[in-house]
């Protein structure tokens, strides 16, 4: 028998944001309609946007919910996912006067979590045992570090000379989606202590939200949730659970760097006239210059890739459940924060009839595991009946690279996904603000 209170159906509205996600999603009951924005940033706006496009979407939010938003999720704070929130440029403004009953955000974001995290000890050792406590609030410490670290890899971008074009975009690309977005973040703040605030972690539920709807959370993991995969995975130079010590130092080697461009030799003035500002080295030394920057370009590069990737393993994985239908919205979440969920034989049952799946990390190569994607029964050739749905939010030519087999969306799973799914990505739709997908249920 079919439940009366729940929605009969849903649209899922994907916004043409460029690089970034945003995405409503509108569950059609017989007695009205209920609306919850999953993500509202960009970093890369759509090719040929207007230069206000952000506002549009925003307005558009408004119009498609008639002045009201039942539940705002931010999976994670990188600036691509919650730029939109920030009251600076008026955008998270609109959202605001949409006065969401419910935000949802990582345990990553709890307030009183990051107040214990500033007084936190150095050791996350009691008696030579792991403490979750400890763990906890030094990881969290270690996230204000690693925002430090971003900081002082744009400052470095917007110096360096020598390093190449691509370089120096990666550069302040990732630096830049991992700078603190206080404003937005403050937004997402208020509105929770107007409405409800719910900080999440794997294995919450979040059934009493919509009639009807199940909500589980699959990530990300607590600390103390994450224990054996933070020993089984000590030797990986990507291990998402840095300790605190080495990003405070990179951080603070990021705060002395000397900015490109710093006299390494004076010369003297000649009589009556002043040394020259930017003098040039000695030909014998311009090379070893030009080597050294390179070096420190790439070095710089990879630490901030390694940060992109921690940051992101702090993202929010919903599932929803309603009836037999299944989507799954798991934000930037990679491999370590699904690692967890996968090792669950309850989750991965779950799992395994998913109908719509939102493409995590706009198409990266580590943010569909291979594990995951067999796990999906509904994949297959276009004639399969149920054929599962997946959604793309991304913008090519912004993170990583082809050369080196890390480019966003990454084409060997872009082509799996065209290959064994119903396959939509905002790339293919430029002249559109939003594209809707109707699910029944």
């Amino acid at each position: 028998m079919a439940n009366s209170k729940a929605p009969t159906s849903a649209t899922i509205r994907m916004y043409n944001v460029g690089f970034g996600d945003c995405f409503l999603l509108t569950f059609h009951y017989p007695k009205g309609d209920r609306y919850m924005l999953v993500d509202y940033g960009s970093t890369a706006g759509p090719k040929n946007g207007p230069k206000n496009y952000m506002e549009q979407v925003g307005k558009d939010i408004a119009a498609q919910c008639k002045g009201k938003l039942d539940i705002v999720v931010a999976t994670h704070r990188h600036r691509d996912h919650i730029s939109g929130f920030s009251t600076e440029a008026g955008t998270g403004k609109i959202i605001a006067s949409l006065k969401p009953d419910h935000v949802i955000q990582p345990w990553t974001e709890d307030p009183k979590a990051k107040t214990n995290a500033v007084t936190a000890t150095s050791s996350v050792y009691t008696n030579g045992k792991p403490d979750p406590q400890k763990m906890t609030a030094h990881f969290l410490g270690s996230l204000d570090d690693m925002r430090r670290v971003a900081d002082g890899v744009v400052r470095f971008s917007q110096n360096v000379k020598a390093a190449g074009a691509d370089t120096r975009e990666q550069l302040r690309f990732l630096g830049e989606d991992n700078l603190t977005n206080l404003s937005a973040v403050k937004n997402l703040m208020d509105m929770g202590k107007k409405g409800k605030a719910y900080y999440v972690n794997a294995g919450m539920a979040l059934n009493s939200l919509l009639p009807g709807v199940k909500i589980t959370v699959l990530g990300p993991p607590t600390l103390k949730q994450t224990d054996a995969i933070r020993k089984e995975k000590s030797k990986d130079a990507n291990e998402f659970w840095q300790f605190r010590s080495f990003w405070a130092s990179q951080g603070l080697a990021a705060a002395r760097a000397l900015p490109d461009g710093h006299a390494l030799f004076r010369q003297k003035a000649s009589r009556g006239k002043k040394a020259p500002r930017n003098p040039v080295p000695p030909p014998s030394v311009r090379w070893f210059l030009q080597k050294s920057r390179e070096i420190h370009a790439d070095q710089m590069l990879q630490l901030v890739r390694d940060l992109d990737s921690v940051m992101n393993n702090t993202s929010v994985i919903l599932l929803f459940e309603i009836g037999k239908t299944k989507l799954l919205f798991p934000g930037d979440a990679q491999i370590e924060n699904w690692s967890f969920a996968l090792n669950n034989p309850d989750w991965t049952k779950l799992l395994a009839d998913v109908n719509v799946y939102k493409v995590g990390h706009h198409g990266s190569l580590n943010a569909t595991p291979k594990s995951l994607w067999k796990l999906f029964n509904n994949k297959g050739s276009e004639h399969k009946h149920g054929r599962l749905e997946t959604l793309c939010s991304t913008k090519a030519g912004k993170h990583g690279s082809v050369r080196s087999g890390t480019e966003v969306p990454r084409s060997l799973l872009v082509k799996e996904l065209e290959k064994d799914s119903d396959f939509a990505t905002t790339e293919r739709y430029v002249k559109q603000i939003a594209r809707d997908f109707q699910i029944d249920f």
